[in-house]
């Protein structure tokens, strides 16, 4: 499935590798400021400042957050860049934008995003043979299914191979159900750990503290995972998969945050 978020802050739905190869022909702009602060306004939200100048978002909207935590992971960001400002360095930055920007205006395309993703989820989806991974899909994405059935109230269609099967109907609008009072940035980060890990599941889990940053990850990758110790890992695909828990790590950051669990 696209990753809508990436097509909202593009501001259309352009082809992903197209916009890919783009951003990488694109000269990074220079570090032009010294100190980073995060400042409490009057209004209670914390703005990340540049040499005492607030930040503006891609959409040109002020950087300003109601989660402390946050906006100081944010300025760490910030904070930590070299010579020149690397967008694809800073997670926490970039959900943080589109979150301010555009999320508010489309929560409800972003909340049905996720719920296809439920309709469609890795964990639904088991191997045959061997039977150690058979073993390993189940004793790793078992409880995190009982966990889903019990949260939503219903059973949900497993399949071997790859043809599709379909959910019950009145399940998925609970799921759908429960996202709707999601704030912008949550519902952001949300939709950041379902398309990173394939599974809304997972990031349900990880969004209710059912499941820490690891498990969530580690459960993504249960296939892969058990190709790499059997058939060796691509360093192009290792460091890949290195980016992603980077921004993945970042999600689940805001979700805890935002769910009163602090840091992860």
């Amino acid at each position: 499935m696209r990753d809508l978020l990436s097509d909202i802050e593009a501001g259309s739905t352009v082809d992903p590798v197209k916009r890919a190869r783009a951003l990488s022909r694109r000269e990074l702009p220079k570090r032009f400021y010294k100190e980073v602060q995060v400042a409490r306004q009057d209004d209670g939200l914390h703005a990340v400042q540049l040499d005492g100048r607030p930040v503006k978002t891609t959409g040109r909207n002020l950087l300003a957050l109601a989660e402390e935590e946050i906006a100081r992971g944010i300025a760490g960001e910030w904070d930590a860049q070299g010579k020149e400002i690397d967008p694809a360095t800073m997670p926490l930055t970039r959900i943080a934008n589109v979150a301010i920007d555009a999320v508010p205006e489309r929560a409800g395309e972003v909340a049905d995003d996720v719920a296809a993703y439920a309709g469609n989820d890795l964990l639904f989806y088991r191997a045959e043979t061997p039977q150690s991974l058979v073993e390993r899909q189940n004793a790793i994405w078992g409880p995190v299914l009982s966990w889903a059935e019990a949260r939503f109230g219903g059973r949900f269609v497993l399949a071997e191979g790859v043809m599709p099967v379909r959910q019950d109907a009145a399940l998925l609008a609970r799921i759908r159900e429960a996202l709707s009072p999601l704030a912008p940035l949550p519902l952001a980060a949300l939709h950041v750990a379902t398309t990173l890990s394939g599974s809304a599941l997972l990031a349900l889990a990880l969004m209710e503290g059912e499941l820490s940053a690891d498990e969530a990850w580690a459960a993504a990758f249960v296939d892969e995972d058990w190709n790499i110790e059997h058939w060796g890992e691509d360093p192009e695909a290792a460091a890949l998969r290195a980016s992603r828990r980077r921004d993945f790590d970042a999600a689940a950051l805001i979700l805890n945050v935002c769910a009163g669990r602090g840091l992860d």
